[in-house]
């Protein structure tokens, strides 16, 4: 697996969460993954389509979750369960497509599908290719993130 592959996506969570969430994330070491579980306690996923097909997701501890919505969300969260699950939607859907607009420059482009979010404690993730899973880890002052993909 390139692991040059994995600047656009870094890049991305970064301006994502700086930007909507005033977050700064410091950035793991990216490994392969070797099985199913999510990192986190919900989890957006994004399948791509294009020059290869694959997937995305990017998993949050509650902590992580919590702090970012409330961060972007001021005081107005209503339903905390409700608000987390919309939020990392909409943060996947960013996040993902400035990773895809960064791979487009690499020559590689996709498009991707709405978001599906999938909360609870030890849920998997099922990408949608057998390719290797790449995943970056993540850190913040409230807890972590990761983000996982893989191309066909």
């Amino acid at each position: 697996m390139d692991v040059e592959l994995a600047k656009p996506f870094i890049k991305a969570a970064i301006d994502v969460l700086s930007t909507m969430a005033f977050i700064k994330p410091e950035v793991g070491k990216p490994y392969i993954k070797k099985n199913t579980v999510a990192a986190g306690d919900v989890s957006g996923m994004v399948g791509i389509t294009g020059d290869r097909n694959g997937s995305v997701s990017i998993s949050f501890t509650k902590g992580c979750a919590v702090a970012i919505v409330k961060n972007m969300l001021g005081d107005e969260i209503e339903d905390i369960m409700t608000d987390v699950k919309d939020a990392v939607g909409e943060l996947t859907n960013m996040i993902s497509g400035q990773a895809r607009a960064g791979l487009a420059e690499r020559g590689l482009v996709f498009q991707g599908s709405t978001p599906t979010v999938v909360m609870g404690d030890g849920h998997t993730i099922s990408h949608m290719t057998k390719a290797p899973i790449m995943a970056i880890p993540f850190t913040t002052s409230d807890g972590s993130f990761t983000i996982e993909f893989c191309f066909e």
